[in-house]
């Protein structure tokens, strides 16, 4: 049996052992599992059923993560990413009004198109025709927006008529846990603690049931029913414009994703051999397939995880890892009890619910993800002022589709009026001119 493993994930030859990759595998379950309760609190905002959801995020990343290891044999673990969950549930459903079902479907058709384009190598011409600083502003701009809804659902920030948002009651009980989770989650973050955000949420937990905010309702039962979730389509949209527009987006969010983390993943293992990365199109090619099963199964986009550094920071070099932090998951599913009370909400007035205990990790995760700032060129102004308007756009319409609209519109007209037209590609003159239209003769 030992001898089985050894030969068929090849972990003698990658120079590890079956401990290395078990131990691995397990770390990173821990740094991303926090995803097991932000997305049924995130995805219920969009109107789905928590447990319905909590359940369909467990099996969709243990699919991935086990169809990784089998297929591809690398150490790269997925499930449903943040950023893509926002702009399914506050953009897709909040602020364009297409219903659940219709935004599972733009998944589903996603997936496939990502296939599609995998299977043709014509992902990297879409990559290339997007400017450098709209990619890494698009990154920047999704942190901020992730960064201020956890402050909202921490209840440090509420709306205000006035001034759109305020300050909110500190004295409050439960944004006072907030308070507390985000200041220990920060101190795990500092020290490069492994797990941080789970150990976060975790400690952050039995505070709240200290006191007397969190109410323990036990940690162990069957698996909710993915019923309520399970191949809710709804294709009557398909000659919509804006649902189109939604594919194309979710299309390049993940597609710009999933090669990011790749190229860090690989980068960090030392799988990168004569600039290429050996089995790169078996990767991509489980990475879509996961994106489009997870939207069958009732979740948002299922992609690739920067988190998969820290398995393989530890030793991990092979699939089994992947194995091992996808029967994590697995597990997971009989602890829906502790899920829905940490993910669950506290009412602190009429029509005002917060959540606590994972608004921290929010905070945090929104932080992590504006490092990509640094990247910008400041000095050519004609990239840097639409890579400002993508930023300060996304967060401020509450709209990731709004916010990359100002950065894909302002790139070629600035450019253009700068004499400056032909660093512009054809497709972003494209792409400027489809949102042109959208604006001027299609409404939300």
């Amino acid at each position: 049996m030992k001898d089985s493993i050894n030969n068929f994930f090849k972990i003698s030859e990658r120079q590890s052992t079956i401990k290395t990759e078990i131990l691995a595998g397990v770390t990173t379950f821990l740094t991303m599992a926090y995803i097991i309760f932000v997305e049924p609190a995130v995805l219920q905002a969009a109107g789905m059923d928590f447990g319905a959801v909590m359940t369909a995020t467990c099996i969709g990343a243990a699919l991935i993560c086990i169809l990784m290891g089998l297929i591809a044999n690398y150490p790269i673990a997925g499930a449903p990413l943040m950023g893509e969950n926002f702009f399914f549930a506050f953009t897709i459903v909040l602020a364009m009004k297409f219903p659940w079902q219709a935004a599972l479907t733009a998944v589903f058709i996603e997936g496939l198109l990502f296939l599609i384009l995998t299977s043709l190598k014509l992902r990297e011409i879409i990559i290339d025709s997007i400017p450098e600083s709209l990619k890494q502003a698009m990154a920047v701009a999704i942190g901020l927006f992730i960064g201020f809804i956890g402050l909202k659902w921490s209840g440090i920030i509420v709306s205000n008529p006035s001034t759109s948002v305020a300050i909110g009651d500190l004295k409050s009980p439960a944004v006072i846990l907030a308070i507390i989770g985000l200041f220990i989650t920060s101190a795990f973050l500092v020290k490069k603690v492994k797990g941080s955000f789970l150990i976060g949420i975790l400690i952050t937990t039995i505070i709240g049931i200290i006191m007397g905010i969190v109410k323990f309702t036990g940690v162990i039962s069957p698996p909710p029913s993915i019923a309520p979730v399970f191949l809710k389509f709804d294709f009557s949209f398909l000659k919509n414009f804006n649902f189109w527009l939604v594919v194309f987006i979710l299309l390049y969010m993940e597609i710009f994703d999933t090669i990011g983390t790749i190229i860090g993943v690989a980068q960090e293992g030392g799988f990168i051999k004569n600039n290429k990365i050996p089995g790169a199109s078996k990767i991509l090619f489980v990475d879509a397939l996961g994106t489009s099963l997870g939207a069958m199964l009732g979740t948002s986009t299922i992609s690739s995880y920067i988190e998969s550094n820290a398995g393989v920071t530890q030793g991990a070099k092979t699939g089994l890892a992947n194995i091992i932090t996808g029967l994590l998951f697995l597990l997971a599913l009989l602890f829906y009890p502790l899920v829905k009370m940490i993910g669950g909400g506290f009412t602190l007035s009429e029509n005002n619910i917060i959540y606590p205990v994972i608004a921290p990790t929010l905070i945090l995760v929104g932080f992590l993800m504006l490092k990509n700032i640094i990247k910008l060129d400041f000095s050519d102004l004609s990239e840097s002022i639409p890579a400002y308007l993508t930023i300060m756009g996304v967060p401020l319409t509450y709209s990731i589709a709004d916010g990359i609209a100002f950065g894909i519109i302002s790139y070629p007209v600035i450019k253009v009026l700068t004499g400056k037209a032909k660093e512009v590609s054809i497709l972003m003159y494209i792409l400027a001119a489809i949102f042109v239209v959208k604006y001027l003769f299609f409404h939300i």
